[in-house]
């Protein structure tokens, strides 16, 4: 079976970024303020795939077969055109990546339930948190409504045709 790929975005991707990681995908976020060259040099040491909407960093020499550059804007259309491309499974690994740092969920404790609001409690066996931020994750309106989209993007994989990585 082959591996789930591996993503790095830009920053102007940041919110596609925060999907992916919800829907179970490794990917990182490129700093502010690293240059392309280093954002591409970052990608190809890590084995990630560049995702960016920055047509200039697909003019790199080493941007070939490890830069996909995806339309700028459209949320839905940049996730049918990932579909496409890796025939990603939106929904198998859902919520087990930290949504802010991609770092794998673990199982909460009764220690992190007490971090639930109150009207948001849920049993202990539901949550997850994550190691590193210690952020505590529970099924909430926020979870629902991406849950929606991720099922949204399964329903419909490739809405459009694919675009070739570079």
């Amino acid at each position: 079976m082959e591996s789930a790929p591996r993503f790095l975005c830009d920053v102007m991707l940041a919110r596609l970024a925060r999907y992916l990681r919800a829907a179970g995908l490794d990917t990182t976020l490129a700093a502010e303020t690293a240059t392309d060259a280093q954002i591409l040099r970052e990608a190809i040491d890590e084995g990630r795939w560049l995702l960016t909407a920055d047509r200039k960093i697909t003019e790199h020499k080493a941007a070939k077969g490890h830069v996909l550059q995806l339309p700028f804007g459209s949320f839905d259309l940049q996730a049918a055109v990932l579909s496409g491309q890796f025939n990603i499974d939106w929904l198998s690994h859902a919520f087990t990546r930290c949504l802010m740092d991609n770092t794998p969920l673990q199982p909460a404790t009764a220690e992190h339930a007490l971090q639930v609001p109150e009207d948001a409690r849920q049993p202990v066996e539901e949550l997850l948190v994550c190691p590193n931020c210690g952020r505590v994750y529970w099924r909430g309106s926020h979870y629902k409504r991406m849950r929606k989209k991720l099922e949204s993007w399964q329903e419909n994989p490739a809405a459009v045709a694919t675009v070739e990585p570079l």
